[in-house]
């Protein structure tokens, strides 16, 4: 068999063919005609996002997928603002495969970019304000006034004569009515729900254990199946035995396919038994031979060799460089890194006569749907993708590698087919974050001030792959570092694609984490070889970005900047993302020539939030996803086999090394901004500037245990 990447080489011209099929994606989703539609119960569809039922039950559509940012209370509470309904009235479900769930600023049905409430602030609002007023213009036409005077509360509309109507009750007469093109949204201070620690509406179901993550799927007659892949990164089977393992009990299906072996059993531990069974010949392809250090060269001589693209030019750099009195240069280097979700990749599929069912915690409904079709042998639009919640997301489930195995067992066998990998599986075969380069130098004229500001990095691109054509800079390896904010007049950002021969992949806080480690970790080795405090220095260089320096000192004042305890030492950095900015202040003393993390404070300003509460958690969580990666986070790679296979390998932090974390939300009026990703890329700079600060040591590689200090 020839080697496949599958559904990886999905390229923009077929995913953008798929969706098409589903009808052309349009931004103004929310001016669609609202029409009576079929639902089940017998409610009624009064948009994309609502259905009213004649009991009374409301329920929402959460085009956005739950892996525990909370978008499943998030959204809703939007809607249910402006509908004017309580949450705890609604019921949540995940919405289908659609156009008018197209986010445009991912180009897809896509969860991703940390930018849910960004899409969903103007537009579910809308929708809510929509419904409120056709429900209310029902009610106001069964009485025969003007809808002016008559109010919605609770579900319940009511005018000035004391008659009252529940949205059950005029829910499908107002489906007839036409759309409000204009409607008035609510101003802030009007706000009943938004703005408030409301409870998240998943818990009740992840406490008690009737939430349904994509593993836990279980339909009538299902069938349990393994996928067994090459050791090597980028290998498939030349030929496949599978004689012993046809006969161990249970067995149902042994299918080669281009990049594995499927088997099928009864049981999952017997399809596992099985896999081991199995004889495979497996070509390892170009990659036999690939290592570390191969991929390290690879990127220092692209650095050498190639000057890059222009990502960003402000005045002229090598010129203000070559004028400057003093000049400081570094070269920092950062690893591969996987994303170890604690739900391992999995699929059900169930492929029948009516189309197919794809049951799967995805961030990519459309992509899923267009992975799943030719598995199936169906188009596009015969497929339903039931979004299940995710055990963790980070950008894996932005891939559709673990689908086509799944369906084309069902097909097989024409019953359901439930494929998980195991925990080995996933490490070994991840998409993995691509490691980088980055030489980074600047220059002070003669009065002390930085002058100069030139950023060379070296990279794979993601983009070329999950979105092509990349043409010029991939927007997604230069992500923060355009966002630089200091008051520097000239600067070159520039990029080197450079591919390493395995496929990597998105990953929470993509190239954030690793362009502010260099640039943050760069501006402390600038104010040492200014002679400055580093706090000082930064400040002294916001004087165009009010916002950012109002950050950095609130994180300041909080972690009690200039006057840790005895033994302590802090370390800072800032950074602008996803429309929000942050800062961070790590507390830490060396304990055993390692760093021992006791306080982490961060200050945010992500503009107005739906719910603050939710934002303090995934800010906390952010914190302890970066910590991970910087202290322990990296991939090693021997004749093309992952070395680490489970978290003994692959350390996560644990509960006795986690840190105190403050966190302070400074309230703003300006649009939201994204938080999801957000604190995950400062905690390396700030954890590496305080161990500077306690060492005199300067770390520009990661992880941080690879160094003992």
């Amino acid at each position: 068999m020839g080697a496949s990447t599958g559904t990886g080489d999905l390229s923009r011209r077929d995913f953008l063919g798929a969706a098409a099929v589903l009808g052309t994606a349009s931004a103004l989703v929310l001016m669609l005609p609202l029409r009576v539609r079929a639902a089940p119960g017998g409610a009624t569809e009064l948009n994309a996002w609502l259905r009213i039922a004649p009991d009374e039950t409301i329920t929402i559509l959460v085009d956005r997928s739950e892996m525990g940012q909370g978008v499943y209370t998030a959204l809703p509470m939007l809607i249910a603002e402006e509908l004017e309904v309580r949450l705890a009235a609604i019921q949540i479900v995940a919405a289908p495969v659609g156009d008018a769930y197209f986010n445009p600023g991912n180009d897809g049905q896509i969860t991703g970019t940390s930018n849910s409430v960004q899409d969903a602030w103007v537009k579910l609002r809308t929708a809510g304000a929509q419904a409120r007023t056709m429900l209310i213009s029902a009610a106001a036409t069964s009485w025969g006034v003007d809808p002016d005077e008559c109010v919605a509360k609770d579900g319940v509309i009511s005018n000035r004569a004391g008659d009252r109507l529940t949205y059950g009750a005029v829910a499908a007469r107002a489906a007839r009515l036409p759309v409000p093109q204009r409607v008035a949204l609510k101003p802030s201070k009007d706000f009943v729900l938004v703005g408030r620690d409301l409870p998240r509406t998943d818990t009740p179901a992840k406490v008690d254990g009737s939430a349904e993550f994509g593993i836990d799927v279980r339909l009538p007659g299902m069938l349990y199946g393994a996928f067994a892949q090459s050791p090597v990164l980028g290998g498939w089977p030349d030929s496949v035995d599978a004689l012993a393992a046809a006969k161990l009990p249970g067995v149902r299906l042994v299918l080669p396919l281009d990049s594995g072996v499927l088997v099928v059993a009864d049981h999952y531990w017997q399809a596992l038994a099985a896999r081991k069974a199995l004889n495979v010949d497996w070509n390892s392809g170009p990659n036999a031979a690939l290592d570390n250090a191969t991929i390290t060269a690879l990127l220092r001589h692209a650095a050498a060799d190639d000057p890059g693209l222009a990502a960003r030019t402000d005045g002229d750099a090598d010129a203000a460089l070559r004028g400057a009195v003093r000049t400081h240069s570094a070269r920092y280097e950062l690893p591969l890194l996987a994303h170890a979700t604690m739900e391992p990749m999995n699929c059900t599929a169930d492929v029948h006569a009516d189309g197919c069912d794809l049951y799967v915690g995805t961030q990519v409904q459309q992509l899923a749907q267009a992975a799943a079709a030719p598995a199936a042998g169906l188009p596009p639009d015969r497929v339903r993708v039931h979004t299940t919640f995710l055990g963790g997301g980070f950008g894996r489930r932005l891939e559709v590698d673990f689908i086509p195995a799944a369906v084309a067992g069902s097909k097989a066998l024409g019953r359901p087919v439930q494929v998980i990998w195991t925990r080995e599986d996933d490490m070994t075969h991840d998409t993995y974050r691509p490691p980088a380069l980055e030489d980074i130098s600047a220059g002070f004229d003669a009065a002390g001030r930085l002058s100069a500001w030139k950023l060379h990095i070296v990279s794979p691109s993601i983009t070329a792959r999950m979105l092509p054509p990349v043409v010029g800079v991939d927007p997604s390896v230069v992500e923060a570092a355009l966002n630089f904010p200091y008051d520097v007049p000239n600067v070159s950002i520039r990029y080197t694609r450079q591919e390493i021969g395995i496929d990597v992949g998105y990953m929470r806080s993509v190239s954030h984490a690793i362009n502010c480690f260099v640039i943050e970790s760069f501006i402390d080795e600038l104010a040492a070889f200014a002679g400055k405090n580093p706090y000082d220095f930064r400040i002294g260089m916001l004087g165009k970005h009010p916002r950012h320096r109002r950050v950095l000192e609130a994180a300041a004042r909080l972690a009690g900047w200039g006057k840790p305890a005895p033994g302590r030492h802090l370390g800072l950095a800032l950074m602008q993302g996803y429309s929000s900015l942050i800062a961070e202040v790590a507390e830490i003393s060396i304990e055993g020539g390692s760093p021992k993390i006791h306080r982490i404070v961060c200050a945010v300003d992500c503009g107005q939030m739906v719910n603050p509460r939710i934002v303090e958690s995934q800010i906390e969580s952010g914190i302890v996803f970066g910590l991970t990666a910087a202290l322990w986070g990296k991939v090693t790679i021997a004749r093309g086999v992952v070395q680490q296979t489970n978290f003994d390998a692959y350390r996560v932090l644990r509960v006795n090394e986690m840190p105190d974390i403050q966190v302070r939300l400074l309230p703003s009026d300006a649009a939201p901004g994204g938080i999801g990703e957000l604190s995950v890329a400062l905690v390396a700079p700030a954890v590496c500037n305080a161990v500077f600060a306690a060492t005199g040591r300067r770390l520009r590689s990661l992880p941080i245990d690879a160094t003992r200090l």
